[in-house]
């Protein structure tokens, strides 16, 4: 009984926005804290960010314990991939940073502790994951522009190594050339080079932006796009939200209907045989 009144008011203290605010406020902290100690201060302030990262510390520790009563089960806590990577990054925290041969890699734990930003905010959540799940199909397309990038720098390599071998004495070289003319810096400083002695070289140039700067990098933000308007109808149809939520609540209540209907016709042609 003392076990359940202790998880209702902590999971009431998880659900308040206040808290997550404030959560959030800490996770920013946590932050400029950071950033701060990269700077040359004063001992005296430095002791100040010591006590500082002591109390964010224990308060993220204190927030995943709050967390984890507030579940029904230790097992549902870490069935969800959020959970399990905020306490890999609160109990690494608890590395010590000073006169420690692992405080380097405390330190470094306690950067990532920025990214539990992530997992605070939804809307986060839905773009890294959206991020993670358009990765494979980037890879199709960056596979494809590697291609592309390869044909044209062995091109490039054959006709313009004797023009600037700077830029194009081999095929890796000529492929970091053609990087830099498709991120337009000063790419036209290199195409007038070689327009002296190759006039038309002017089309080598624009037919590679054409197809890499604008069909691939379009290809890139469709996928993304499509990605995130489908984690987002995920999203909405689980917490009942949005357009997707309400079709999807209607499929539900549809679906329960079509199921009463079913065992109704069941039970009138069970009567109907006994009769």
């Amino acid at each position: 009984m003392i076990a359940a009144q202790l998880q209702t008011k902590f999971l009431q203290v998880r659900e308040n926005k206040i808290f997550e605010t404030f959560v959030i406020f800490i996770i920013v902290l946590s932050a400029l804290v950071i950033g701060a100690k990269t700077y040359s201060i004063p001992a005296e302030v430095l002791s100040v960010f010591r006590f500082l990262d002591w109390f964010i510390t224990l308060f993220f520790l204190s927030e995943i314990i709050i967390r984890l009563i507030a579940e029904s089960s230790i097992k549902k806590f870490f069935s969800q991939g959020w959970n399990i990577f905020d306490f890999i990054i609160v109990v690494a925290s608890l590395v010590p940073v000073e006169d420690s041969e692992i405080a380097l890699l405390g330190r470094l734990l306690r950067i990532f502790r920025v990214l539990r930003l992530v997992s605070i905010i939804p809307e986060l959540r839905i773009l890294l994951t959206a991020f993670l799940q358009a990765i494979p199909r980037m890879g199709y397309v960056s596979l494809l522009m590697f291609i592309i990038f390869y044909i044209y720098a062995a091109v490039g390599s054959m006709f313009f190594h004797h023009i600037n071998e700077t830029l194009w004495n081999n095929i890796s070289i000529a492929m970091l050339t053609l990087f830099r003319v498709a991120t337009f810096e000063d790419w036209t400083d290199v195409m007038y080079e070689t327009m002296e002695v190759y006039p038309f070289s002017w089309i080598y140039y624009l037919s590679f932006i054409f197809i890499v700067a604008f069909v691939f990098l379009n290809m890139m933000i469709g996928i993304v796009l499509e990605t995130l308007q489908r984690e987002h109808e995920r999203s909405d149809r689980e917490s009942g939200e949005g357009e997707a939520g309400e079709v999807h609540a209607i499929d539900a209540r549809t679906q329960r209907i079509e199921e009463q209907l079913e065992r109704l016709e069941k039970m009138l042609m069970q009567q109907q045989k006994s009769d």
